[in-house]
């Protein structure tokens, strides 16, 4: 993190007001890791706020319970002191005023790794709470008991336990779970956010297995949940249950792409699992349409993007006829090219899925190639190519003579 001069003459016109200014936070966390660092936040300390607004009368202001002050692009606040006055994450009493120390600003903090602060002129870390050390020892600890403040702050610890594959702290976990029924009065917005930096993760599973073992992962993943036991053949699965299952998929979905739709398919391509009848295990005939359903019904609670359901649906549908291509008459693996090819997930998003179904070991499966064939088939029989060979213009005629010979072209040159 490169010096930033103005920054420094901003910290010297507060010390001449009597006061400090101190980096805090995420940016000081990811400062301390080598991290790159994204959005800069300071905590002013030791002035009261008409005295801060005299002296940057330009700054641009932000917040209707707590003024953020935008400077040159950089987030200042004034330390405060908050006490809650309800319930979920938003009602609080907040307290600011020159006699709040940096030390109560930060005690107030989710985690330690994120309750660290340094004096912007002396560059002395202050750090009561032990962050640096839990960064070294790789732990997710809370700040103190006003941890049970914000029922947001559990699905942030599981979050950053998969940004950052640290473990989390045991006492941390139990005051997790005492968060369980405040959980419902989340925005699932709000839910979501944290979900979705946690599938940007490498590690997407650790944040699902944070809220297992803090027994809070049927809250609001309750498909998820229902994974937990569904047992598998072992033939086919020696990783374990649908859990275990899922899990590895999501995981190795981070090794083969970026894109979230496709991560979050990989995750619920076998939902249908945790509903299969008790009886029929352990065997899941008809998990496909069940899971279709199941990822449905996931997409509207959490309010999830519609591209993701879209992916999601096709992948629960789909993955199984993906995974046995190669075994399928022409006619069907025409059918299949032609259903997915016209997709949002794609051939190439679902070449992803059924790789992560089938993955072994951390190894790529290496008979997955309907992407390749069905690209090759699409682009050398196509609607200009009917119309040259049999003079057939648009309409149910075209199409109908279209699909009879892409089911040629694979009989000829795969079959």
């Amino acid at each position: 993190m490169k010096e930033n001069k103005n920054i420094v003459e901003i910290a010297k016109k507060i010390e001449q007001a009597g006061g400090r200014l101190y980096l805090v936070g995420g940016a000081l966390r990811d400062k301390i890791m080598g991290n790159t660092v994204k959005d800069e936040d300071y905590c002013v300390v030791g002035i009261e706020q008409d005295v801060f607004e005299k002296l940057f009368p330009k700054a641009n202001i932000r917040g209707k319970d707590f003024a953020v002050y935008d400077i040159e692009g950089k987030e200042f606040a004034l330390a405060r002191t908050e006490r809650k006055s309800g319930h979920g994450h938003k009602e609080f009493e907040i307290n600011t005023n020159k006699n709040i120390t940096i030390e109560q600003d930060l005690e107030r903090r989710d985690i330690t790794i994120n309750s660290m602060a340094e004096d912007v002129l002396t560059k002395k870390i202050i750090d009561p709470y032990g962050g640096q050390k839990d960064i070294e020892n790789k732990i997710i600890r809370m700040t103190s008991k006003a941890f049970l403040e914000d029922p947001l702050r559990v699905y942030r610890v599981a979050r950053f336990a998969a940004t950052f594959n640290f473990s989390v702290e045991d006492e941390t976990i139990q005051e997790m779970r005492k968060l369980k029924q405040e959980l419902n009065t989340l925005p699932v917005e709000r839910v979501f956010n944290e979900f979705k930096k946690a599938l940007q993760s490498d590690k997407p599973s650790i944040f699902f297995d944070t809220l297992r073992k803090a027994d809070l992962l049927d809250v609001h993943f309750k498909e998820i949940y229902n994974l937990i036991g569904k047992v598998q053949p072992e033939k086919y699965h020696p990783e374990g249950d649908s859990y275990n299952h899922t899990m590895m998929a999501v995981d190795y979905s981070t090794n083969l792409t970026d894109k979230l739709e496709i991560k979050y398919s990989c995750l619920t391509h076998d939902l249908g699992k945790g509903d299969t009848p008790v009886e029929i295990l352990p065997h899941h005939y008809g998990h496909e349409q069940r899971g279709e359903k199941l990822v449905a019904q996931m997409g509207k609670r959490l309010k999830l993007p519609t591209a993701w359901t879209l992916c999601a649906k096709l992948a629960a549908r789909e993955h199984m006829r993906g995974g046995k291509f190669n075994d399928m008459s022409p006619k069907k693996q025409v059918d299949f090219i032609e259903r997915v090819s016209k997709s949002k997930l794609g051939l190439d998003g679902m070449k992803i899925v059924v790789a992560c179904d089938k993955c072994k070991n951390g190894e790529f499966p290496q008979d997955i190639y309907f992407d390749k064939i069905g690209k090759k088939c699409l682009e050398e029989i196509n609607g200009d190519y009917i119309k040259k060979v049999y003079h057939i213009q648009e309409g149910i005629e075209l199409n109908k003579k279209l699909h009879e010979e892409r089911i040629n072209w694979i009989k000829k040159y795969y079959n």
